[in-house]
């Protein structure tokens, strides 16, 4: 009996580590390969093919180079003011969610990184389940390890939803704005960045997003002058 167990935890222990070695292989393949299509991608065209409906995805890829600095900073507000100093969990955020979510009694507020979001809508669901998280953990450590934190960065705004099969900021400055996203003011910067945790209920122009816009760039700071030519 003690053989079998120990046969059958080295068995267990074996294939977590191929598990794991399969995740930080398909990680370390983001460091050079821009994905073509992401989970919540196919999540979102199952739940149209579900309603009976077809759903265009549109997403076109931008390096980082050409995405504005205002709408890059003005993510990374809204969404995880210490990603460039964290390794993927912010601790202070995710005890601040949990107490906030207790006095609410549901869930109210998530505590995700930048890094636990990409790493959600690249592979996982959004299912609250501890066999999800686990491997929410599993690849949010393999990407801080195996990728610098600009390409994180350019995974991310070149992934997340916008709207109704909008994905990436480029499609999102064309959707919302009718514009090329280094066209983008700050304000509109601003308001793309406010939608994000709720992108198909939230307006561009409601009242929430652009109070939560104002509050945005007052925390950039003032703009930087225009020189008379």
């Amino acid at each position: 009996m003690k053989r079998r167990l120990r046969i059958l935890g080295l068995g267990i222990t074996a294939l977590t580590a191929l598990a794991v070695l399969a995740t930080c292989a398909q990680v370390l393949a983001l460091r050079w390969h821009d994905p073509d299509a992401t989970a919540w991608m196919r999540m979102r065209e199952r739940q149209a093919t579900e309603r009976g409906r077809t759903l265009e995805l549109r997403r076109t890829w931008l390096p980082l180079e050409r995405i504005p600095r205002d709408l890059q900073r003005a993510v990374v507000l809204a969404e995880d003011g210490s990603f460039h100093a964290h390794h993927g969990f912010d601790w202070a955020a995710i005890r601040a969610a949990r107490e906030r979510n207790a006095r609410a009694a549901r869930v109210k507020v998530g505590g995700s990184t930048i890094t636990q979001q990409l790493a959600k809508n690249l592979f996982l669901s959004p299912a609250r389940t501890w066999v999800r998280k686990g491997r929410e953990t599993v690849i949010t450590a393999a990407m801080e390890l195996l990728l610098p934190k600009d390409r994180i960065l350019e995974l991310y705004l070149n992934s997340i939803e916008f709207g109704p099969g909008v994905f990436g900021v480029a499609e999102a400055a064309q959707h919302h704005y009718g514009v090329p996203v280094e066209r983008l003011t700050r304000q509109q910067c601003c308001r793309l960045a406010a939608i994000i945790p709720a992108p198909l209920r939230y307006r561009i122009g409601g009242d929430y997003v652009g109070r939560r816009a104002a509050q945005l760039s007052g925390m950039m700071g003032p703009e930087p002058a225009v020189s008379a030519r």
